[in-house]
């Protein structure tokens, strides 16, 4: 982008230099600021309406669309509250909590709670022009944060941003420039997250074909016996998983020294195949009450809750005092197992999709330890799966290079 021919100082240290025919102004000179409000959540007739209400919580430094929203109020719960009606084309910034600072474009008529403030009604601005410009000045806004916990910022704060202002003909130039660019970014994101996604189900049938069928497609076949299972090489063995397995096999004592110190893996610190953070240090007096399950090297993990999440990961290297909550079936593999093997088996689409079919419950649906003991698995010769693992690891490797 070209360099304008004339500058000027803006007079705002943190600003610097700005193009010589644009101004600085404070927020209060350009529009006007409205502050939501929450009508009484205890009086049925204010809510169930046909008024957009919008949490704080929706605003993500985002373009704002009618579908996002999940609650309405009444006229009565708008003329009973210290909610307003905010106009389309306002943009919104989130007061507290930690969404403080974020920025909303407001694109329908809407009310907000009382963790946001609108600015509407401009005087010589263009809407999307401010929503832009705002989102650059993030900083700005977040240096008046005051508080504790719940910190953030008021309608005060908001009304003495500072900001730069090219003339309406330029805002909208700037404004149509940027929602271009945007629009190619968000789509080149869409590919990649969709191309991701094909490379995610390219992995998933490699591992299933190779811990089901095996790699030498010349291989004569035989039933299994079990009907979910359906063929499988002729030399593989099935046998139930707790035949082949330990599960759950150490726990922790309720006696342990209260200064013993843990490392703890939790559900929500697990997907697929991979721990999101490392695991968290607590002395035994302080850990969660579910810090019981003792982890090994070579140990796969299975959450029982929620098990359409597939929470499952293979511990390679664990720390002397590994700990896994009780939400997990901690499953060792005996001798004659590859680890990383029972991992893949463990992890593969037709096993995972009868643990959760067995599951019970709605909002969690969960499955005993024992019960997964009771699934059968299919194996071959300890030689045939290292052999196997050495084929998945180096297909993965290939697919990661893409």
């Amino acid at each position: 982008m070209k360099r304008y021919e004339k500058y000027k100082p803006s007079g705002i240290e943190w600003i610097g230099e700005i193009p010589a025919h644009w101004e600085v102004k404070k927020v209060k000179y350009i529009g006007k600021t409205l502050a939501g409000g929450t009508p009484s959540t205890s009086n049925r007739e204010f809510w169930n309406g046909n008024i957009p209400w919008l949490q704080s919580g929706k605003v993500q430094n985002n373009i704002i669309e009618l579908k996002q929203v999940n609650k309405f109020i009444t006229e009565k719960g708008l003329n009973n509250s210290a909610t307003k009606l905010i106009k389309s084309k306002s943009v919104l910034i989130a007061l507290t909590g930690a969404t403080c600072g974020n920025i909303g474009y407001l694109t329908f008529p809407s009310t907000a709670n009382q963790s946001v403030v609108a600015i509407e009604n401009y005087s010589n601005s263009i809407a999307k022009f401010l929503f832009y410009n705002l989102l650059s000045q993030r900083e700005q806004i977040l240096i008046h944060k005051s508080g504790g916990a719940q910190s953030g910022i008021n309608e005060e704060n908001v009304k003495n941003l500072v900001l730069t202002l090219p003339p309406p003909n330029e805002q909208t130039a700037i404004a149509n420039y940027l929602d271009r660019k945007t629009a190619q970014i968000d789509e080149l994101i869409a590919g990649k997250k969709r191309l991701i996604e094909l490379y995610e189900e390219e992995k998933t049938a490699i591992i299933n074909q190779a811990v089901t069928k095996g790699i030498n497609p010349n291989v004569p076949m035989k039933d299994s016996g079990i009907e979910w299972i359906g063929e499988i090489p002729a030399h593989w063995e099935v046998k139930k998983l707790k035949y082949v397995a330990n599960i759950n096999a150490n726990t922790i004592s309720e006696r342990t020294n209260k200064d013993f110190r843990l490392k703890y893996i939790d559900i929500g610190n697990v997907e697929f195949g991979i721990l999101k953070e490392k695991p968290k240090e607590y002395l035994f007096s302080a850990a969660p009450s579910r810090a019981r399950r003792i982890v090994k090297s070579g140990d796969t993990l299975i959450s029982t809750v929620r098990t359409y999440l597939k929470a499952i990961i293979f511990i390679e290297n664990a720390d002397e005092n590994l700990i896994a909550s009780t939400g997990f079936a901690v499953i060792s593999p005996s001798n004659n197992f590859n680890p990383n093997y029972f991992f893949y088996i463990l992890s593969s689409e037709i096993l995972i999709q009868n643990i959760t079919a067995n599951s019970v419950g709605v909002s969690y649906p969960a499955i005993n330890a024992s019960e997964i003991g009771n699934f059968f698995i299919w194996f071959p010769p300890l030689e045939e799966q290292t052999a196997i693992v050495e084929y998945i690891e180096k297909e993965i490797a290939r697919i990661n290079t893409k």
